[in-house]
């Protein structure tokens, strides 16, 4: 019988020495180009940590930092993934998912000004692949063009956040030290190349095996949700 994949949302002050070690190796197991250094300085500017688990053996973790900033002289909450890495024995689970959206609804409390957006940065297929199951509107994406005013939020908040790493023309993040999927994580199965949102993150992000990051922006709010998003809200 196989055991429950339990999670839970832990204040980043709290982690415990030992969680911190297992969470850098879980992300250097998966990923090439991490370093120590990286992870610290990473997860110091989180808020909170997902913490995902089997029979006591941490097996996926995301981290999020959540703050308030301005656009156009109007208040703005935005919630910022970190590192995010879901071993393959978690692979299928909702688990995640479930915890997120029950992570990022909690932290709206603490930031409640203004319109909500989550900034995501994703150097993987299956990380995007989230914004299409369980978001209605998300940007960039293959059968929209991003609205003007959208264009210039996400690249407001990029800009903040990554400095002169963030290309604007591009929408992608490329850092001189870089986070690569290990190869086989990631090589995009045939299968999954007749998949439109698949496809068009390819198209957008080429460089993603080298380990570019491909900026999104979602409006955070019940209505934006999918059936598949609210299933996810209710099961929480």
């Amino acid at each position: 019988m196989t055991t429950t994949i339990l999670s839970i949302v832990i204040e980043r002050n709290a982690l415990s020495p030992w969680q911190r070690e297992e969470m850098f190796a879980l992300l250097a197991e998966n990923f090439e180009g991490v370093t120590q250094e990286q992870f610290d300085l990473d997860l110091a500017a989180k808020n909170r940590v997902i913490w995902m688990e089997r029979a006591g053996k941490l097996v996926g973790f995301s981290t999020l930092q959540a703050y308030e900033t301005s656009f156009r002289d109007e208040p703005v909450s935005v919630v910022y993934s970190g590192d995010t890495i879901v071993g393959r024995e978690a692979w299928g689970s909702t688990v995640l998912a479930r915890s997120w959206i029950a992570a990022v609804n909690q932290l709206r409390t603490d930031f409640p000004r203004g319109k909500y957006y989550w900034l995501l940065l994703t150097s993987g297929f299956r990380t995007y692949r989230f914004l299409p199951l369980f978001w209605r509107e998300f940007f960039p994406r293959h059968d929209m063009a991003t609205p003007p005013e959208a264009t210039q939020l996400l690249n407001h908040l990029a800009a903040e956040q990554f400095g002169n790493d963030y290309e604007t023309k591009s929408g992608i993040v490329c850092f001189a030290r870089p986070q690569r999927l290990r190869e086989e994580l990631a090589c995009i199965p045939d299968n999954r190349l007749s998949d439109a949102h698949v496809s068009f993150f390819l198209t957008k992000n080429p460089r993603h095996d080298r380990g570019d990051e491909l900026v999104c922006l979602t409006e955070l709010t019940p209505s934006n949700l999918t059936r598949a998003g609210e299933r996810m809200v209710r099961a929480r």
